[in-house]
């Protein structure tokens, strides 16, 4: 077998959280005076952690102080409410199944803060995920590698039996900067265009083609 470890992006790769995000952004922007923003907007600040998805809402020119007060509340509000409307998306419940029938290591590794990811985690997958990492002062957030190589030791395994899947740019970055496959997954916030452009080493649209892949 080549591959042993899976690890796995959160959003927009394994759940489908965009709603919510969106939901905890625009009540953060009304607190604060600030427009709104519709969910394509949202689906194209997500990816590099929250601080930067509150960043690129606010307009050009916002003071460090204006972007910390808003994630202050966009944090307290998605908190209370990350699981209003976030999913698993289809089919993600059954591979998750398969995986561990079949022994693989799995890991999530994202640019949502820690809590969050962990919280995220249990609540949804439960004893199929065995490490969850997110956002933290101790790791460097992607395309750092960091986060990968701390997964893949606290998981006991070895970067050339590791896969990374993940749904955008910055997780195809991830990977090439761990030196590890990565699979780009079409039903995510990105584009296949942009997944391909890229230098996804392969593209699936469907959970289930990720074990006929491995």
């Amino acid at each position: 077998m080549k591959y042993d470890t899976i690890i796995f992006d959160l959003d927009g790769t394994l759940l489908n959280t965009l709603e919510d995000l969106m939901d905890s952004l625009n009540y953060a922007l009304t607190c604060h005076g600030y427009e709104r923003r519709t969910l394509e907007e949202v689906r194209a600040f997500v990816g590099n952690g929250v601080k930067k998805l509150v960043e690129r809402a606010l307009p050009l020119h916002s003071t460090e102080e204006d972007i910390e007060q808003c994630l202050a509340s966009f944090t307290e509000h998605y908190s209370k409410n990350m699981q209003n409307k976030t999913r698993p998306y289809n089919g993600i419940m059954e591979l998750l199944l398969d995986l561990n029938r079949y022994n693989y290591k799995i890991a999530i590794v994202s640019n949502k803060y820690d809590s969050a990811v962990k919280k995220l985690s249990m609540e949804y997958f439960g004893d199929f995920i065995d490490v969850a990492i997110g956002e933290s002062k101790s790791v460097k957030p992607k395309p750092a590698p960091d986060s990968v190589f701390a997964a893949i030791k606290e998981l006991g395994s070895e970067l050339n039996k590791t896969i990374f899947v993940g749904d955008s740019d910055t997780d195809v970055q991830t990977a090439k900067n761990a030196g590890i496959t990565c699979v780009g997954v079409t039903w995510g916030f990105r584009t296949r265009e942009l997944l391909r452009k890229e230098g996804a080493d392969y593209l699936i649209d469907t959970p289930k083609e990720l074990l006929t892949l491995i």
